[in-house]
């Protein structure tokens, strides 16, 4: 596949795990009663979480074990939560999510407990990245570690 073809694989991918977050947020927002809630921005968001995942999980090499690419990928996704929050929740005022509530908040924009979330939505999230690259580019087909 060509440089240029990669990195439109790259964009749909980001795109379509980003829509999935996304339809994701909206359904549990809906249904938790908030949805004056949800904002457009957090579809950039997601797709912002996508790429973070995808590309974690891209660069990992195969013998490091899933639940460490999950968590290598939390830990990302979380930087990219804190600084998102700071601009949109912050800066912009926008109020599209606040963690202060919840106990180990930093400033409201991350939390122990969505750290947890996103390490639970990594598990998955990265075989199915890495399955859909290889459907359509080829390559090694993935395999996982699951323990040490």
């Amino acid at each position: 596949m060509s440089k240029a073809g990669r990195r439109v694989l790259c964009m749909l991918l980001w795109t379509w795990g980003g829509a999935v977050y996304f339809l994701m947020e909206v359904a549990w927002k809906t249904a938790t009663g908030r949805p004056e809630q949800i904002s457009w921005t957090m579809l950039l968001v997601a797709i912002l979480l996508s790429a973070a995942v995808e590309r974690c999980g891209y660069q990992l090499p195969w013998d490091v074990p899933l639940f460490l690419q999950a968590l290598a990928c939390s830990v990302l996704v979380t930087a990219v939560e804190f600084v998102s929050g700071l601009i949109i929740n912050v800066w912009l005022g926008l109020g599209v999510w606040d963690y202060s509530h919840l106990p180990g908040n930093i400033m409201g924009q991350i939390c122990p407990q969505f750290f947890l979330v996103w390490f639970a939505l990594c598990m998955p999230f990265i075989p199915i990245f890495d399955w859909l690259w290889y459907a359509v580019a080829g390559g090694e087909q993935p395999h996982y570690r699951m323990g040490w």
